[in-house]
């Protein structure tokens, strides 16, 4: 989708995988795109339908999470853009994580026991849970790689005062216990995540998506525990299958590093992946939604004109 330009937009955004739109001081345009990022590389080709699913788990999510913390959606006006209320970011992104995995299992492996500032428990086996959800921050970078961060630092270096950190510490468990409970209901684990939050005056709230392949990992409940015991590979709904082929093939987002060649058929097979996690996680099935760009332009301008 190219640049579009609405009335009153005061300022534009390109994401690695959303374009944002400010309207005056007060309100966001987030168009979904079908573009995919791994390692904090954009990757060559678009994914089919992967905006659609994105920006649609995200309201699903926002909206069964209104009760816990304000957030920033207002309207769904097609479905892979949102609008909603312009905050001010806190540069930090709140990562939690109920089980090791990923990025934690890489660095316990490694014979480290401290991330973030958090200390994990000797013993774990990869994919265990831990005793209580743990939050491991990271900055949230305007270029290049997001960094590791601890609670001291995020406060030390004025990126949430004390007060504001023990509000985001609050919403962001309550949110993955939220997260987690929705995921049980369809036979899922809520396995980690991450959210976003911003300010208006006084006010947090939670930004962005949440609860989407993009943003999360869901393990499948059922034989979690027998694969678990025998050691086997966890059945996973997530982007992390897009990392592990990159990872195969030589590319981690380091400098020198080409990204592999991506044919149509692994294009499908993403696609197909995204719609699987979708209908997992929202219980309903996928309708794909294929509009113009001159379609989805005079449905937001609509929706922004409703709003203003």
């Amino acid at each position: 989708m190219s640049t579009l330009q609405f009335p009153g937009q005061t300022g534009f955004y390109k994401g690695k995988v959303r374009d944002v739109y400010s309207i005056g001081n007060d309100l966001l345009v987030m168009i979904a795109s079908n573009r995919i990022s791994a390692f904090d590389v954009i990757l060559p080709k678009p994914i089919p339908y992967k905006g659609q699913v994105l920006n649609q788990i995200a309201a699903y999510m926002l909206n069964a999470t209104k009760d816990i913390c304000p957030n920033w959606l207002l309207d769904v006006p097609v479905p892979s853009a949102s609008i909603g209320k312009r905050c001010q970011p806190f540069k930090i992104e709140m990562v939690v994580r109920g089980n090791l995995t990923g990025h934690a299992w890489r660095t316990y492996s490694s014979g480290s026991r401290v991330l973030c500032g958090v200390t994990m428990p000797e013993g774990m086996k990869e994919n265990d849970f831990f005793p209580m959800p743990i939050i491991t921050p990271s900055t949230k970078a305007d270029e290049g790689h997001d960094e590791d961060i601890s609670k001291e630092e995020i406060i030390a270096n004025g990126l949430a005062s004390a007060h504001d950190w023990a509000v985001l510490e609050k919403y962001t468990l309550a949110l993955f216990e939220r997260g987690k409970q929705i995921a049980a209901k369809q036979g899922l684990i809520l396995v980690d995540t991450k959210y976003e939050f911003g300010k208006i005056g006084d006010t947090i709230y939670l930004m962005d998506e949440i609860h989407t392949p993009d943003s999360s990992r869901y393990f499948y409940a059922d034989g979690f525990e027998e694969r678990q015991t025998a050691g086997e590979r966890q059945k996973q709904l997530s982007k992390e299958f897009v990392r592990e082929w990159l990872i195969a093939n030589n590319f981690m987002g380091k400098e020198g590093q080409t990204v592999p060649e991506m044919n149509e058929e692994w294009i499908n097979t993403i696609s197909k992946r995204y719609i699987e996690l979708y209908e997992k996680v929202i219980g309903q099935p996928f309708v794909p939604e294929a509009l113009t760009e001159e379609e989805t332009y005079q449905r937001v301008v609509n929706a922004l004109g409703k709003l203003g």
